[in-house]
């Protein structure tokens, strides 16, 4: 059977019956997709255990992937060809074959309390063309560093999410189609009450909590992709959406937070996930 039918059959399978996220969809796709082309097969019968070798060890010798990449892989590859054992295309899993490599132990990568200060210095002092892009740019970094969020939960916030009053940010089916309420401290609070100044004297009406400039829609991922480019060359400090994330753990940590909390606020599945922080902080040691 054409195994690129039964690669979408099986994203379907996976967004509509066992409830995954796009992200997750696609990122089966990055993985599947590419094996079909490097092996040059184009029926589910010519899997077999001599592709999928050759094609993890042209991954690891040539592409040189790191360990994490490698078991993103495989394990992509597996939950395919398990679905596809389940239909009854295939009897055996080829991905049995393969040993996996040890993980490396990377410490998580973040900014120093003084990098973050100034990080967010020169997202509010950055000469912009339009005074809503102050406000709106400080409140988007303002949340990766004082709440920890994701740069896609960041992206899908609504409105109704944050709650000024209270001071909470309500994130709706994060990774893992998991909610959880994150408490805002009063800086955050501020920030984010100055920024809806700014989006109701625009007229700015779209559900999503930041807005384009020049649209009434929400803010997309280009764009944020082009603003961390823009703050990164501005202040010359080397960053990524994922990296504040880690700045706003291990400054919890450094200030006396307890491991169990963080993981709560931070949305992981497991709090060995959490424990790595406690490594990565020379101040809490």
């Amino acid at each position: 059977m054409d195994i690129k039918m039964l690669a979408e059959r099986f994203y379907n399978h996976s967004l509509h019956i066992r409830g995954f996220s796009k992200n997750t969809v696609n990122r089966y796709k990055s993985i599947i997709d590419p094996y079909c082309e490097y092996s040059k097969i184009s029926e589910i019968e010519q899997v077999s255990e001599k592709n999928i070798r050759q094609m993890f060890f042209y991954g690891r010798t040539e592409r040189r992937w790191c360990s994490v990449t490698f078991i993103c892989n495989y394990k992509a590859l597996k939950v395919f060809f398990d679905w596809c054992i389940k239909e009854g295309h295939i009897e055996d899993n080829p991905m049995k074959c393969l040993e996996l490599p040890k993980l490396e132990k990377k410490l998580p990568l973040k900014l120093t309390k003084q990098e973050a200060s100034r990080l967010l210095e020169v997202v509010y002092n950055y000469p912009y063309d339009y005074e809503y892009l102050r406000y709106r740019n400080y409140a988007i970094f303002s949340l990766f560093l004082f709440a920890g969020l994701r740069r896609a939960e960041l992206l899908k916030l609504k409105l109704t999410n944050i709650d000024i009053e209270n001071k909470t940010i309500y994130i709706s089916l994060g990774k893992g189609n998991k909610d959880r309420i994150i408490p805002m401290n009063f800086t955050l609070t501020e920030t984010l009450k100055r920024y809806l100044v700014e989006r109701k004297r625009l007229n700015k009406t779209c559900p999503e909590f930041f807005c384009s400039l020049n649209r009434n829609m929400g803010y997309t991922n280009n764009g944020l992709r082009r603003l961390v480019k823009q703050i990164r060359e501005a202040s010359g400090i080397n960053f990524a959406c994922h990296k504040l994330r880690h700045t706003f753990a291990t400054l919890l940590l450094e200030s006396g937070a307890d491991i169990y909390s963080i993981s709560r606020l931070m949305g992981h599945n497991d709090i060995k996930t959490t424990t790595i922080y406690l490594e990565a902080s020379v101040d809490h040691l």
